[in-house]
């Protein structure tokens, strides 16, 4: 009997766990279409989207602020993956007022709504096509730790000992 409350208790908290990993926001699940800023035209006004990416811009107006984006692929959890690739730039709008310091360039958000119009804008001397999105909802995610790696006379003690320093050196974990 012990044994099995063990068991049973084990299980039900790796679910706990492995269901932490995984968490969409609520408001950021849903089903989307695959469309990403880079292919947006005319003919996709009013389409519903969840994108993410970089912030490069924010523009805050009168009654609204504007983010500048550029388009990263989303992993599980819906956050921006972090990587090279991009799917071009993309505007979204919200009512009311966002601050640029908390906003700031390269913080990283995810967020959903509907494209309402293309905009032609220059990035340095190209024109380029924006897609414009009325946000319906925003997460700013918090920003990436910092990973320290060490190598070399700087790892710690246990690696300098047997049998880690003959089977499980870097990248041999």
């Amino acid at each position: 009997m012990n044994r099995l409350m063990h068991t049973g208790s084990m299980l039900i908290l790796m679910a706990l766990v492995l269901t932490a990993c995984t968490n969409i926001p609520i408001q950021l699940d849903g089903d989307y279409t695959s469309l990403v800023p880079e292919n947006a035209s005319e003919k996709d006004l009013d389409t519903r989207v969840r994108w993410g990416g970089m912030i490069l811009e924010t523009r805050p107006e009168a009654d609204f602020t504007c983010f500048e984006i550029l388009s990263k692929e989303l992993g599980t959890s819906m956050r921006p993956v972090v990587s090279d690739q991009e799917g071009g730039r993309f505007i979204a709008c919200k009512p009311g007022f966002y601050d640029p310091e908390v906003f700031k360039k390269g913080r990283e958000v995810t967020l959903t709504g509907a494209i309402v119009h293309m905009d032609m804008r220059k990035v340095g001397e190209y024109n380029y096509q924006f897609p414009v999105v009325d946000i319906d909802f925003m997460s700013l995610w918090p920003k990436r730790s910092q990973r320290v790696y060490m190598y070399g006379p700087y790892q710690p003690w246990y690696w300098h000992y047997p049998p880690h320093r003959y089977y499980y050196r870097y990248p041999y974990f």
